[in-house]
């Protein structure tokens, strides 16, 4: 079934059928006609709207706090990094935050990322209060960066795998991201250098 809170189609849909009724109503039942029958398919369809906008999913945070991280990476912003990690991080080769913060520093200082965009949705899987997500992304470096110089090329594809924790104030954190592919290629942190 449908999320209505992540996306409005269903109910907008469900305002098309609610038309139909109108008219088959108003069609059948002359004398029952009413002006604000016609408001009806109007309120489903903004109700439908209203709830996306208004309730913000687990779902839709996760891709928010995924684009927060892609901007402060394309922009360099180790402080909006450390903001969207939890303390407790740990992955298979940093033990701790302040390891990874020091290896996002040195990489980014090293090869400096001009572009970097997802090239498809998220791979999303919740089980509260947990989540995990596969990312893919396209990130196009300077041309005289690290990276350029020895891989005589500007632009490398990404497959990445972060683990969410679920806050107490309900916001979701970064617990642990895993480098899985690199232009296709298997790969693992440590090879990262």
């Amino acid at each position: 079934m449908f999320n209505f809170f992540e996306q409005p189609w269903t109910l907008v849909g469900a305002a098309v059928l609610v038309l139909f009724g109108v008219f088959t109503v108003r069609s059948v039942l002359p004398e029952k006609r009413r002006l604000w029958q016609w408001l009806l398919p109007l309120g489903v369809a903004a109700a439908a709207f209203g709830l996306d906008a208004l309730v913000q999913t687990d779902t839709e945070k996760i891709n928010a706090l995924i684009d927060t991280g892609i901007k402060a990476v394309q922009e360099e912003n180790i402080d909006a990094i450390t903001a969207i990690i939890t303390d407790s991080y740990t992955d298979s080769f940093h033990i701790s935050k302040a390891e990874l913060l020091r290896t996002c520093s040195t990489q980014l200082a090293k090869s400096p990322v001009e572009t970097i965009k997802t090239t498809s949705h998220p791979l999303i899987k919740l089980s509260l209060p947990t989540a995990t997500a596969t990312v893919f992304t396209k990130a196009t470096f300077h041309k005289d960066s690290h990276v350029t110089q020895n891989l005589y090329t500007s632009i490398l594809k990404f497959k990445v795998q972060l683990h969410f924790q679920k806050q107490p104030d309900e916001s979701w954190l970064i617990s642990r991201a895993e480098i899985l592919q690199v232009n296709n290629q298997s790969v693992k942190w440590r090879q990262i250098r």
